[in-house]
């Protein structure tokens, strides 16, 4: 690859004493800019020649090097994103293959794009996903990973599950420079303030759209903060930098090495880590929506022991398997809340052909056919710990 990018590596793996400093100091190394855009509706064909453009200009190696050079192909066309493969070869006879990262239209409305910017160079630092190799006008280039996206069906699988829980323990380790204080409620209260001001030209949409309650929503939003609040205090539940979108797209696995990536933080801020868990239970579902397939509790304590205590995860307490479980399942909620109004404000702005209405109508349908059960779950935990605290002594792990 060009200089910039062997410099990258170099840096993000602390080779020399200057990048050691910079780890120390919390500095994320320097990655290449350009200012160029590439037009995201544009057929593959005709984008190729911006793409070799972009690549010349970020990577000074390749600038003499001949378009029939490049090859070009699509990896995926996300909901917000489409991802590019680009292989180049020298003439030296040299191989590399990197990929474009292209920002769909009008996503600076749900996602932080100078948050995500500042968050990805420690991330990378720190070994997660694709090494973030340059940045320009509506996207960034990163190093490609050799591995297979995972379906929902794999999350499942013990092994796999195993490895997703010991791997975002460590990601929850992860500093990243700036206010640590979590942004999931003013995430929540900013997609309700965008959401409820829209107004979509299709008339049958636009009609569902009126159908909907936002008070009822704002009602239901004060009422779980509080409840969660309360329940955070009392277990204590850490605020970690969060993923916020660990769902199988963002999980690839290199069946030959054993290794598992996490990719795609573009959502990823400081939160609860009880979210971040439920939001990658709910993402069992899958793309049917299927939610019957969250896990159940011999699943999720599976995956407990294996996050809080992944050498020997037979010695975690039942106190902390149910002080973590309790965490979990009452954020569950938040998570239906979340996704729902995203899935508003993306049925105005999202060029892409999907029923984003209807999505919006099953998560907010899911969150109250779960409340019951969640709120429950919480309250009874409140209960019983007042009640253990004013009797001074210990009482066994609930059977819930």
């Amino acid at each position: 690859m060009g200089e910039e990018v062997k410099n990258y590596d170099a840096l993000t793996g602390m080779k020399d004493e200057r990048a050691a400093e910079k780890k120390a100091e919390g500095a994320a190394p320097s990655i290449p800019s350009s200012s160029m855009a590439i037009d995201i509706s544009l057929p593959l064909d005709q984008m190729k020649p911006r793409i070799v453009d972009l690549c010349k200009d970020l990577f000074k190696r390749w600038s003499s090097l001949d378009e029939s050079c490049f090859s070009i192909e699509t990896v995926s066309g996300g909901i917000t994103n489409l991802l590019l493969k680009v292989s180049v070869r020298d003439d030296r006879g040299n191989s590399d293959s990197l990929t474009v990262r292209l920002y769909g239209p009008n996503t600076d409305l749900v996602i932080d794009r100078k948050r995500e910017l500042q968050a990805l160079p420690h991330l990378s630092a720190a070994g997660f996903g694709a090494k973030l190799l340059g940045i320009f006008g509506n996207g960034m280039v990163q190093s490609f990973i050799d591995a297979r996206t995972l379906s929902p069906s794999d999350m499942s699988d013990p092994k796999i599950a195993f490895k997703i829980a010991r791997q975002l323990h460590q990601f929850h380790k992860v500093a990243i420079p700036g206010s640590k204080e979590p942004q999931l409620w003013t995430d929540i209260f900013k997609f309700l303030d965008e959401a409820a001001a829209l107004k979509i030209e299709d008339s049958a949409k636009q009609a569902t759209y009126e159908s909907i309650s936002f008070q009822e929503i704002q009602a239901e939003i004060n009422e779980l903060k509080i409840c969660q609040q309360d329940l955070t205090d009392l277990l204590n539940a850490p605020v970690v930098f969060a993923h916020n979108d660990l769902l199988s797209g963002n999980l690839m696995l290199n069946d030959k090495e054993g290794r598992l990536y996490f990719i795609d933080f573009e959502y990823g801020s400081y939160s609860y880590r009880g979210y971040d868990i439920a939001n990658h239970f709910n993402e069992y579902a899958g793309f049917d929506c299927d939610y019957s397939l969250y896990p159940d509790k011999d699943a999720q304590y599976h995956f407990f022991r294996s996050y809080l205590e992944s050498d020997k995860p037979h010695e975690v307490s039942d106190k902390d398997l149910e002080a973590l479980y309790v965490e979990t399942n009452t954020f569950r909620l938040a998570s239906h809340i979340y996704w729902a109004l995203w899935a508003l404000i993306q049925a105005k702005v999202s060029p892409i052909n999907f029923d984003y209405l209807s999505y919006f109508l099953l998560r907010f349908h899911e969150y109250k056919k779960q409340k019951e059960g969640c709120f429950s779950l919480a309250q009874k935990y409140l209960s019983r710990s007042i009640s253990c605290s004013s009797r001074r002594n210990s009482c066994p792990p609930s059977e819930d």
